[in-house]
């Protein structure tokens, strides 16, 4: 019985980036038993994506396909693409990485098993990238998620935190379980984490993830994302991820809405302790680190006082919408 792997790839106006992210998947290698699909989710672009992917549709028939997905928003993009797809794995990447030819092989293999549910795969910088002196790549202070980059090392084991959405692939029946991502969360804007919430959704329903080490990929860093100036409005979104993906918590004393706890644990005790290792620290690398945790409460504030606001507003949106979205499907 044939096999069939799923790539889901959604992209949004980065068709020169795309181009080598597809032409490094054609390049694939799977044995017979195994067929495979990549498809190529338009998240609505006005450049020449669609151009760009209908041309590998053409040169690969058996094995590219292309979905255009109107609603803006990455997470609809996503839950578009696990509708549509073929396989009884999915795999997921970047329009702005390139991949080895074992790639998808080495990251899909162990979910033809009973063991694993998930796994994720390494994601490292290409070859030109230069490290700035202020920002730590390993270790206690390194900051390498925000440029999307996850190295657990060289040895394949169990994986104990959440995957990258950029490397990552599960069994297509979680998402018939546990529902897709949720469209709350998820660039645009810059409230992200809605493959983070995804996995941890998995693994708090008793399954897990394993780390393949050899599944590797490489990840296109544009210079303007080695500035201070991109990385503190990241922290904030992901501190307004963090509160966001968290299920409200009751009142308290007589109605007084948890969130303004919250608030007062994070302004009169945490953010103190930040600010002041952020002002004594002599490393540039870890006294940026402290700086951004500062901004990292600071979204955190915002968004448990919008909370406070509007405490009847449902906390989680999984993308139940039925109705297709593949006009311009080839």
């Amino acid at each position: 019985m044939t096999k069939i792997v799923s790539v889901i790839l959604c992209t949004y106006n980065r068709s020169q980036s795309l181009a080598k992210a597809l032409e490094s998947l054609a390049a694939s290698k799977f044995p017979d038993s195994t067929d495979w699909e990549i498809m190529v989710i338009d998240n609505n672009s006005t450049d020449h994506t669609r151009d760009v992917a209908q041309e590998f549709c053409r040169r690969y028939p058996n094995h590219f396909r292309y979905i255009f997905e109107p609603q803006q928003g990455k997470s609809f993009a996503l839950n578009t693409g696990i509708r549509e797809a073929r396989g009884e794995v999915l795999a997921f990447t970047d329009d702005d990485l390139t991949v080895d030819p074992s790639w998808l092989h080495d990251l899909t293999a162990p979910l033809f098993g009973n063991e694993w549910a998930g796994v994720g795969g390494r994601i490292r910088p290409e070859r030109k990238f230069t490290q700035p002196k202020w920002l730590a790549l390993e270790g206690e202070y390194e900051m390498g998620g925000l440029l999307v980059l996850f190295d657990q090392g060289n040895v394949s084991r169990e994986l104990p935190k959440p995957p990258f959405g950029a490397n990552m692939a599960f069994k297509s029946s979680l998402f018939k379980e546990l529902g897709g991502f949720r469209t709350d969360l998820g660039p645009p804007p810059k409230i992200r984490g809605e493959d983070t919430e995804f996995c941890e959704r998995v693994m708090k329903a008793g399954y897990k993830f394993y780390y393949a080490a050899s599944a590797i990929n490489y990840h296109e860093i544009p210079e303007g994302r080695l500035k201070r100036s991109y990385f503190l409005p990241w922290w904030i979104g992901k501190g307004r991820a963090q509160v966001r993906s968290k299920k409200p918590q009751p009142p308290f004393w007589g109605g007084i809405p948890a969130e303004y706890r919250s608030m007062g644990n994070r302004i009169l005790r945490r953010a103190p302790k930040a600010i002041w290792y952020w002002i004594k620290e002599p490393n540039p690398s870890t006294r940026f680190f402290y700086k951004c945790q500062v901004w990292l409460l600071a979204g955190e504030v915002m968004e448990l006082y919008a909370q406070a606001g509007r405490p009847n507003e449902p906390g989680e949106h999984f993308g139940t919408r039925t109705t297709s979205s593949d006009t311009g499907k080839t």
